[in-house]
């Protein structure tokens, strides 16, 4: 009976450690409950500025970025500024429009205010095909 928990000791400890390596995505960090207090939400959203994402196109777009940059995409240690900052979702601008029955062509370009290029977009760009029904991606343009 002692060899068996001998055995089992390391195993058990393989599998705990390699559930560090199925990791889902990252919770979004929320602010202290003082700051979060100093906020003032409108009664009525105001018309002004206010945009509207179809639940859709929002989720073409997630699947889209999901793909072009995964949340868990990391710099190389030797990364200079340009390609950190192309590593962060917001240096990029997205656009979408309705393709056939369907299906939804979503572009990722890099915002050139966001990060110097010093060169064409077309290498850090891509345009997605979305299955909007089965929600897969069917093809990829960069």
């Amino acid at each position: 009976m002692g060899t068996r928990i001998d055995w089992l000791s390391p195993l058990f400890c393989l599998v705990l450690t390699s559930c560090a390596f199925f990791q889902g995505y990252p919770r979004p960090e929320h602010a202290s409950a003082e700051e979060a207090s100093t906020i003032q939400f409108p009664l009525v959203m105001p018309e002004e500025g206010r945009q509207r994402i179809q639940g859709d196109t929002f989720r073409a777009v997630q699947l889209t970025m999901d793909d072009f940059l995964p949340w868990d995409t990391r710099p190389a240690r030797d990364a200079d500024e340009q390609q950190k900052c192309l590593l962060q979702r917001e240096s990029y601008d997205v656009f979408t429009t309705p393709g056939p029955e369907g299906v939804m062509f979503v572009s990722v370009l890099p915002n050139p205010e966001r990060c110097d290029l010093g060169g064409p977009p077309s290498e850090v760009s891509a345009t997605y095909a979305i299955d909007v029904r089965g929600w897969r991606i069917l093809a990829v343009r960069q």
